[in-house]
C-alpha cells in the first residue's frame, strides 16, 4: 500500500500552464477522486503522478519517496483507461495474466494470482472467453482486474465508468467501493461525474482551469463549498444563486435584501461587509419551499417529476433562476406564479471573488 504527496506540482504545455501548483496529500489505503470539467487538469495530474507526463516544476512522491526520474513500470502503479485497451485475440485469463508473462512470471504463479482475482470480480467463469463474448461491464472488470493481478502499491482510475450505460455504471461504483474495502489499498479516481465522486470517494479534489479550489469530504463539499464553483458543480441540480445587496453586517450575522426588497438574516462573519456591498447568494433546492407570501415570487417554467420528489424550476421577476424541490404529489402547475421560501439557516453568501464568507462556528 502506498501514501501519494503532491508538492507544489506544475504542468506546463509550451508556454501554457495546465496545472497550477497543486498541493495534495493521500494517506494509505484512501479513495481519493479528481473531479472538475473537461479540461480542468484532472487527468493531467492523475498522468504525473503516473509517470505518463513529465513534471514541469514541483514532486510526485509516493510512500515518501520523489519518483520523477523512476519511469512509470517501475513505480509500483496500476492506471485503468476509460478505454478497457484489451488484447482481442487473448482469452480473459490472458489479458489479465499479460502483465505477469512480460514480468517473467512463472505459469503457475501467474494462473493464481489470475484466479485468485477472479474470485474476487465474480469472474471464473468468464476466463476462457474472449473480449468479444463479454458485456461493457464484464469488459471493465477485466481492465481492473488486469491491474489487480500485479498487486499494487496504489490505483489510479481514468474514468473507467464513462463507457457503460448508467445502469451499469450505479452497478460497478458498488463493485468498486467493495473493492476498495476489500483489498484496502490506495485508489486514486479520474472523472467529470459529480455523483461518481460523492458515492465512492473518502475525499474529492475539485479542480477547475487547472487550479484546486476544495479539497474535503462529499459531504463537506456539498455543505459547505468554498467557492461559487465548488456550489454549482457539486450536486445535482446545482446550486441556486440569487444577487443581494447586504443591509446590516454583524460579527456572526448578515442580513441581506432580495431583488423584490424582502430580507434575509443569514449566518455568516460578516465583520468588515460595508452595507450596500454585492454578494452572491447560495441555497440549495431542498431548502426551497413553496410558500405564498415567500420571499421572492416567480412564474413556474418547467417540473421534474422523480418520484418522490419534483424540481420545480421557476423564473424570477428579476430574470433569475430558482430550483425547488418538493413532494413527488406536487399540485403546481407550469405557467402558475408561486411563491417561494428560502431557509436563512442554510443560505450561503458569496463575495465579488467568488469565495464563501465563513459561517460562525467555523475555522476560515
Amino acid at each position: 500500500m502506498a501514501t501519494v504527496e503532491l508538492k507544489h506540482v506544475r504542468k506546463r504545455f509550451g508556454q501554457q500552464e495546465v496545472v497550477h501548483g497543486v498541493d495534495l496529500a493521500i494517506a494509505d489505503r484512501e479513495f481519493v477522486a479528481f473531479v472538475g470539467p473537461s479540461g480542468s487538469g484532472k487527468s493531467t495530474l492523475l498522468r504525473m503522478i503516473a509517470g505518463l507526463e513529465e513534471v514541469s516544476e514541483g514532486e510526485v512522491l509516493i510512500d515518501g519517496q520523489p519518483v520523477q526520474n523512476i519511469p512509470p513500470a517501475k513505480r509500483g502503479l496500476a492506471m485503468v483507461f476509460q478505454s478497457y485497451a484489451l488484447y482481442p485475440h487473448m482469452t480473459v485469463a490472458e489479458n489479465m495474466g499479460f502483465s505477469l508473462r512480460l514480468a517473467g512470471a512463472p505459469r503457475r504463479e501467474r494462473d493464481q494470482k489470475v484466479l485468485a482475482v477472479a474470485r474476487i470480480l465474480d469472474m471464473e467463469p468468464l476466463l476462457h472467453r474472449k473480449p468479444r463474448a463479454l458485456s461493457g461491464g464484464q469488459l471493465q472488470r477485466v481492465a481492473i482486474g488486469r491491474a489487480m493481478v500485479r498487486q499494487p502499491k496504489a490505483f489510479l482510475l481514468d474514468e473507467p465508468l464513462s463507457n457503460l450505460d448508467a445502469a451499469l455504471q450505479a452497478q460497478m461504483r458498488l463493485e468498486l467501493v467493495r473493492l476498495h474495502r476489500e483489498l484496502k489499498t490506495t485508489m486514486i479516481y479520474v472523472t467529470h461525474d459529480q455523483v461518481e465522486a460523492m458515492t465512492m470517494a473518502d475525499r474529492i479534489l475539485v479542480l477547475n482551469e487547472g487550479r484546486v479550489e476544495q479539497v474535503a469530504s462529499p459531504l463537506e463539499l456539498y455543505q459547505n463549498p468554498a467557492s461559487l464553483f465548488v456550489a454549482g458543480f457539486i450536486g445535482a441540480p446545482k446550486m441556486n444563486f440569487l444577487e443581494v445587496q447586504v443591509a446590516q453586517a454583524a460579527e456572526d450575522r448578515c442580513t441581506v435584501t432580495l431583488f423584490q426588497g424582502s430580507a434575509l438574516d443569514v449566518p455568516a462573519l460578516g465583520a468588515g461587509i460595508a452595507p450596500g456591498a454585492r454578494l452572491t447568494l447560495g441555497i440549495r433546492p431542498e431548502h426551497v419551499a413553496l410558500e405564498p407570501g415567500g420571499q421572492v415570487e416567480g412564474e413556474i417554467q418547467a417540473l421534474e417529476h422523480l418520484g418522490p420528489r419534483t424540481y420545480v424550476h421557476a423564473r424570477l421577476a428579476d430574470g433569475s433562476k430558482l430550483v425547488a424541490q418538493t413532494a413527488g404529489d406536487t399540485a403546481v402547475r407550469e405557467g402558475e406564479r408561486v411563491g417561494f421560501g428560502l431557509t436563512a439557516e442554510s443560505c450561503h453568501l458569496f463575495d465579488a471573488a467568488g469565495k464563501r464568507l465563513e459561517r460562525p462556528g467555523r475555522r476560515p
